[in-house]
């Protein structure tokens, strides 16, 4: 899977926002190449709200062991809950390609990474999207039922 086709899969999925950042938009430089998936039915950026996925391009400042400087390297992170880290996670070397494995950084919260899918991770992909995307929804929609008078 490469990074249009996650952008399709994900940005496909009811609701969602897909912000890619890029010079000249007011992003962080450091972002520039990434891409962000939000639940935002309105079109907007949540406030106080994580991505329920994310696509890097690069080795971010002390996240570095997926080795993502190499040519072609980039890796897909999915916040999938207690539940999907604790069946899907692997140990092992975290710049492994198509491995569902725990987040380098954020795994303790439930963050999956995947180096460059390919197809051994492909229907894992797409099921862990979709579970993450719907969390992302339960959130949005609990979040609304709060405010609401």
């Amino acid at each position: 899977m490469g990074i249009e086709e996650i952008i399709e899969l994900a940005g496909g999925l009811d609701g969602v926002l897909v912000l890619r950042p890029e010079p000249g938009d007011g992003s962080p430089e450091i972002a520039w190449g990434d891409v962000f998936f939000y639940y935002a039915p309105d079109g907007a950026v949540p406030e106080a709200t994580q991505p329920f996925a994310t696509i890097v391009t690069k080795d971010y400042p002390g996240d570095e062991a997926s080795r993502l400087a190499r040519p072609g390297a980039f890796r897909l992170n999915i916040a999938a809950g207690k539940d999907a880290y604790a069946r899907w996670a692997a140990d092992g070397d975290p710049s492994a390609a198509d491995v569902v494995q725990a987040h380098p950084v954020y795994g303790d919260a439930g963050w999956l990474a995947v180096v460059n899918p390919g197809p051994r991770t492909e229907e894992a992909v797409r099921e862990l999207l979709g579970a993450a995307h719907a969390a992302a929804r339960r959130r949005r929609e609990r979040r609304s039922a709060l405010r609401r008078p």
